[in-house]
């Protein structure tokens, strides 16, 4: 391919430059003034009246958000995201290293490039948590060449506690010249300052301008978040620039794993015009999505810049106030062309690489609906809980209309135990929903009516998982999860019109938060205060303590 007469952004020297752009399979072979001096079966664009950036990079995706690591890809590849850097912890958790590591092979035969995490632990408390994050499995996952980064680092408290494995292996990942990714929400200065001693590089928690020159000034990256539930980007913005902070190479992007409806403006196509429009300079807007991310990771001599031996990933913009690209070439290929998206395939054989339909050959039964403790989760947040004292009576098959309390169950997907509770402030009027999407992948039931959250559990196991609602017996609204009941196997464009259903539905039954999928994902996760839900029983975080230990079935 020849890409004539094109005006790029050249990161060497910071400006915009004309020259024709040599493409042989997926890489760039050549860029300066010179023609082919043949052009037999050469696809020749005349790139006069077009700007050409380089693909964005997205550093820090959580690519099984409803939707799956391809369908993500090919959505976010259109609006100009042509490589990913994602989070392994479904396929750490769910499936066994040689399948995982079988789709991380299938996953670089699609058009984006795709890259990985190697997590330390398990964002939660699980059982069995000694095999699944082994010493032979990180160091397998650390050594794998798709894997660039350890992390996130969201059991940091338990480094500074001493957790000497947790530090081999972040030693390890440095010996390997690759990062680690913070996950520090609300770190003081010290602990920022003690985290980068012991080997962190990034984190992407900061809230405010203060918090991010906390980080500049410990020599951290920033990532700055534009996400569901933390759309921070322009008050960040706003605020860095009001403390001075004009200078942007420590600085890039991410999504941190938005829900599909939240990204339909756009990924790091949208954050790069917010970025333009809150006055950060155009050439650097673009390279904190670009060449700053690729720097940071070490991959600058493929990625992040129009150059030769660079991947041919490009994005054909109308100016370059216009971030969202009208033509996109992923490693060559057309993925968008003259406004038009032609997606890449989707023959992917998930069941071989072990993401079938969720089989559960167990039944709920009117036993397991006993419920009995004296106190509830209260949501302070879509993603905080504390514990509340329960005053109400939950011994009845229905609870009131007239709060805004309801049963609450998480129950092993394998169905060998259970936690019965009561949680405050997700819905008032919600007769049954029924989950098999949550952190660990085990089964998530809240509702006012213990028929109606059987109901809505029992159609979730029909339909191979999902999230499901149940209303007076009948079945009102549902997101199958054909894979392995975590993930979608539509395009993200048909699932944000089902996310929206079911936001619309959960709005009018009372919840009155940002992202009810964030919120039925982080009910077990520990690295979130207060009170969680999760495989051990009700998790005192603060405390490190189980409160009340899982029942078995």
């Amino acid at each position: 391919m020849l890409l004539k007469n094109a005006r790029y952004l050249n990161q060497a020297i910071k400006k915009w430059v004309h020259a024709n752009i040599w493409i042989l399979g997926d890489r760039i072979v050549y860029v300066g003034e010179k023609l082919p001096d043949k052009l037999e079966g050469c696809e020749i664009v005349d790139c006069n009246g077009m700007t050409l950036v380089p693909g964005y990079i997205e550093p820090h995706a959580h690519p099984f958000q409803l939707y799956n690591p391809l369908s993500f890809a090919r959505y976010a590849a259109q609006f100009g995201t042509t490589t990913l850097i994602n989070d392994n912890m479904v396929l750490a958790l769910q499936l066994e290293k040689k399948k995982a590591f079988s789709f991380l092979k299938e996953m670089r035969n699609i058009p984006s490039t795709m890259y990985w995490w190697c997590r330390f632990d398990a964002q939660t408390e699980i059982q069995n948590e000694e095999t699944t994050f082994s010493h032979g499995n990180i160091k397998s996952w650390l050594e794998h060449d798709a894997v660039l980064q350890g992390g996130e680092l969201t059991g940091w408290p338990k480094l500074l506690d001493g957790d000497d494995l947790m530090l081999h292996w972040m030693q390890e990942a440095k010996r390997m010249r690759k990062q680690i990714e913070g996950h520090f929400p609300g770190a003081s200065e010290k602990t920022l300052a003690k985290l980068m001693l012991l080997g962190a590089d990034c984190d992407h928690e900061a809230i405010n301008g203060q918090e991010i020159m906390n980080r500049l000034m410990q020599g951290y990256t920033v990532s700055l978040r534009y996400s569901s539930i933390r759309p921070d980007l322009p008050q960040l913005l706003d605020e860095m620039h009001e403390l001075g902070i004009d200078h942007y190479e420590s600085f890039i992007f991410t999504t941190d794993g938005s829900s599909s409806s939240f990204s339909d403006q756009g990924i790091i196509d949208q954050m790069i015009r917010i970025a333009l429009e809150k006055g950060v300079p155009t050439i650097d807007a673009y390279n904190m999505g670009t060449i700053n991310v690729a720097k940071y990771y070490n991959i600058q001599h493929l990625h992040g810049n129009i150059a030769t031996g660079r991947v041919a990933n490009i994005n054909f913009l109308e100016n370059e106030s216009n971030p969202t690209p009208v033509s996109v070439l992923a490693k060559g290929k057309w993925i968008r062309k003259d406004g038009e998206n032609t997606p890449f395939e989707d023959n992917m054989p998930w069941e071989e690489y072990g993401f079938e339909p969720l089989e559960m050959n167990w039944e709920l039964t009117s036993h397991d609906m006993q419920f009995s403790m004296p106190f509830g989760i209260k949501m302070e947040s879509a993603v905080i809980t504390k514990p509340y004292s329960l005053a109400i009576d939950i011994s009845g098959d229905e609870l009131s209309r007239e709060h805004d309390e309801c049963f609450f169950m998480l129950i092993d997907r394998k169905g060998k135990w259970r936690v019965n509770t009561v949680i405050k402030g997700f819905a008032k009027e919600l007769d049954g929903l029924a989950s098999s999407y949550s952190n660990t992948g085990d089964i998530i039931l809240i509702g006012k009516s213990k028929k109606d959250m059987m109901n809505a559990f029992n159609h979730m196991k029909e339909i191979g998982g999902g999230i499901v609602i149940s209303e007076q017996g009948n079945i009102v609204t549902e997101i199958p999860l054909k894979l392995k009941g975590i993930m979608s196997n539509k395009r993200v464009e048909d699932l944000i019109e089902e996310e929206r259903t079911l936001l619309a539905y959960l709005r009018e039954r009372g919840y009155r938060f940002a992202d009810p999928i964030y919120t039925l994902l982080f009910f077990s996760s520990t690295h979130l205060p207060y009170i969680r839900v999760t495989q051990r029983g009700m998790y005192d975080v603060m405390n490190k303590t189980v409160l009340f230990p899982t029942m078995m079935r």
